[in-house]
């Protein structure tokens, strides 16, 4: 079963949401953020990029900038930019991407859940980001940033959300940046928010989409605070971290491309005999071509387009990870004939998100920063579902989730 609770969120005033709001920590670097803040005293990057508080060049690891964030976040409520609701309420969270909404439930997610492996992961974590974002957590006693999951299907669920969807939003703008639409309600009746926690209770699985780091970063904390505390009874606020729950299906999962540097010393024509061993090769020519279902990739290379689609044999069906295109394209292209092993560490590599599309791929070989492209079919969220419950770890750089959730819209407090 999944535990989940209302809280009471720390929100922008409805006229100055479009002021506040941001783009995730985490998809820009200091400079974008300090560029995209600008003169805006009211933009959460002062809270989740405090270092644009600082000169350029400032550490965002520097231990002074964790103090900023804690410092902006009280000027925040201060100032009345942030607000807490008075009584404790789940939320609702939509995004329409190209004429497609998914709606979201926000909610706080119960840290053993996740402690005992009944909220599953599919990628692999790196202690050093999950500290950082575990010492935000600590100076702010927050969740600043919401983390992304996904959940079965739910008819019950999913009535109650469209029955909100038909009443005028919270919040509902057009981000800038993407240009995508983002919309929010209060759920404020008890007997909907009983319905939300009691369904959640039949749920017996939820998913990490995209967050793996803000996940692992708030559960630890609220673990912590578990431990510390000699008179731990279980209903703390800080036994919940902030999470927007989707269900799996209305997910959009991009591609996510691969551009390498060289060619491991093979002249062109000797790469593509090599990827004949293992693939049905055919030149589709100039014009760009998109990879049209599971096992086939486009590869880039001298002002061509070429499909490749792997032979029978090369991959296994039966193995969530051995049937996915990104451990398929790992295995027989990038570490068999380009010797590129690591595609964590390996600086011959580059990694584009599909959001960018294929002609992005073309400008940078045709630039020559890059000798060839491959591009991907996209990754299922029955696939990724899959593989968790599986207990398997995807390949790295497998995923693109697309809308990002925006910052800033609420906030959870740890006490």
């Amino acid at each position: 079963m999944a535990i989940v609770k209302p809280f009471k969120g720390i929100r922008p005033p409805k006229e100055l949401v479009e002021q506040v709001e941001s783009r995730p920590y985490d998809v820009l670097d200091s400079e974008e953020a300090r560029a995209e803040a600008g003169d805006n005293e009211k933009s959460l990057y002062h809270i989740i990029k405090p270092e644009i508080d600082f000169p350029v060049g400032t550490s965002e690891y520097d231990p002074r900038v964790y103090e900023k964030a804690a410092e902006n976040f009280q000027k925040f409520q201060d100032k009345g930019w942030l607000v807490q609701d008075s009584h404790e309420h789940y939320y609702i969270y939509a995004q329409t991407m190209n004429g497609k909404t998914q709606y979201g439930l926000v909610v706080g997610a119960y840290v053993d859940d996740y402690m005992k492996g009944n909220i599953k992961k599919h990628e692999l974590t790196r202690r050093d980001k999950e500290e950082d974002r575990m010492k935000h957590v600590r100076v702010n006693n927050a969740n600043i940033e919401p983390v992304f999951f996904a959940y079965p299907d739910n008819a019950a669920l999913d009535a109650l959300i469209m029955r909100y969807a038909k009443t005028e939003p919270e919040y509902d703008f057009i981000a800038p940046i993407d240009g995508f639409r983002h919309q929010f309600w209060v759920i404020s009746d008890e007997q909907d928010i009983n319905a939300i926690t009691a369904e959640f209770a039949q749920i017996p699985t939820m998913y990490i989409a995209d967050g793996h780091h803000r996940s692992a970063a708030a559960a630890l904390v609220g673990a912590e605070k578990q431990q510390q505390n000699p008179n731990h009874r279980g209903d703390e606020e800080y036994n919940y971290f902030m999470a927007v729950c989707f269900q799996a299906s209305q997910l959009t999962i991009l591609d996510y491309n691969r551009v390498v540097k060289d060619l491991n010393g093979l002249t062109s024509e000797q790469f593509i005999e090599k990827l004949k061993q293992n693939f049905e090769v055919e030149d589709k020519g100039m014009d760009i071509y998109k990879p049209a279902r599971l096992h086939e990739f486009s590869l880039y290379l001298d002002q061509h387009w070429y499909s490749l689609v792997a032979k029978e044999g090369t991959y296994d069906n039966s193995d969530p990870i051995g049937v996915l295109d990104v451990d398929i394209s790992s295995r027989l292209i990038l570490d068999q004939i380009l010797n590129i092993g690591d595609l964590r560490s390996s600086q011959r590599i580059d990694f584009v998100g599909g959001l960018r599309g294929l002609g992005e791929l073309k400008r940078r070989v045709d630039s020559g920063e890059m000798r060839a492209a491959l591009a991907l079919y996209p990754v299922s969220m029955q696939q990724i579902m899959d593989i968790a419950d599986s207990g398997k770890i995807m390949p790295p750089k497998a995923t693109w989730f697309e809308p990002k959730l925006r910052s800033g819209l609420v906030i959870h407090k740890l006490s």
